[in-house]
């Protein structure tokens, strides 16, 4: 499909617009309909949303690995590419490393359509493995365990040596993972994964809000040539953990001691991120990356 799509035009799909010109593909996925919302209240920060079908709600219609001169014409307009997409559920019965191998094809793509302008290309804490109770830090190697983890490495290889891309490794996106899914909802019960002496895993969380904020003064820096690291972790300072997440969302849990081999903790070094201005210094607390989520719940579109 071309680049026909709602609330666009086609030869020009950001209109007739002086703010900054944000393409964002894979925008209609888990992250970005969390997201989106404030991406597109952000002022000076005009959003563009690609989408594979009409039904998924995107701005602009086109498959960013089977429509290269949709891609282009949509890339031509933009500022910056915020390239999102990437599958991390797949099609019962199909191939899964094929799907797998969709990270690459996709950051490619982005490149290939880009002619030279920033991409941000979104990677995961989950290229750091198991990394024990040190922080993890950008250049130390990288040892992912899980198959995400390892399609996300291979994305970064593939991208590393094109000046134009800045990679960013987020931590746990509150509401995004499968821990806050449907946290506005009533208090549900579920059962936790725990450690031995009682407590959750701990992880470096950021929430949606604070995220969209992050991502957008990135993407300013970006637009105005600033000197960026090429690979940057991005989360709150600091680790929360699981279970304090829960009580604070008022989620009621029962808690199960984890199987051997699980990840107790994932501690980004956010320090480049910090020094960027894309977060601040202060330690996360539960309580605040709940009302980061629950502000943005608030900001969804009610049928």
């Amino acid at each position: 499909m071309g680049i026909d799509g709602p609330a666009t035009d086609m030869l020009q799909p950001f209109g007739k617009t002086q703010a900054l010109r944000l393409l964002v593909i894979g925008g209609t996925g888990r992250l970005g309909r969390l997201i989106g919302p404030v991406l597109r209240a952000q002022p000076g920060l005009a959003c563009v949303f690609q989408a594979r079908a009409e039904h998924r709600g995107g701005d602009i219609i086109f498959d960013p690995l089977g429509d290269a001169a949709a891609y282009a014409h949509a890339a031509g307009a933009a500022d910056v590419i915020l390239n999102l997409a990437g599958p991390v559920s797949f099609v019962r019965g199909g191939d899964t490393q094929a799907q797998w191998d969709q990270h690459v094809a996709l950051a490619q793509a982005a490149i290939a359509a880009s002619n030279g302008c920033p991409v941000v290309q979104v990677s995961s804490a989950a290229v750091y493995g198991d990394p024990g109770p040190q922080s993890c830090a950008e250049a130390q190697p990288l040892a992912p365990l899980s198959p995400y983890g390892q399609a996300k490495q291979a994305t970064e290889s593939a991208v590393a040596d094109h000046a134009n891309v800045t990679v960013v490794r987020i931590g746990n996106v509150a509401g995004a993972d499968a821990l806050l899914a449907g946290s506005n909802a009533a208090a549900t019960l579920r059962k936790l994964h725990v450690l031995p002496d009682g407590r959750g895993l701990q992880r470096s969380y950021i929430g949606p809000l604070a995220l969209a904020r992050a991502l957008t003064r990135l993407v300013r820096l970006l637009a105005a040539g600033a000197d960026v690291p090429k690979t940057i972790n991005l989360a709150l300072p600091g680790v929360v953990g699981m279970d304090d997440l829960l009580r604070a969302a008022d989620m009621a849990f029962t808690p199960e001691t984890a199987p051997a081999g699980t990840i107790a903790q994932v501690d980004l070094d956010v320090g480049r991120a910090i020094d960027l201005g894309l977060v601040p210094g202060a330690p996360a607390r539960a309580d605040d990356i709940i009302a980061d989520l629950r502000a943005v719940i608030e900001m969804e579109p009610r049928p």
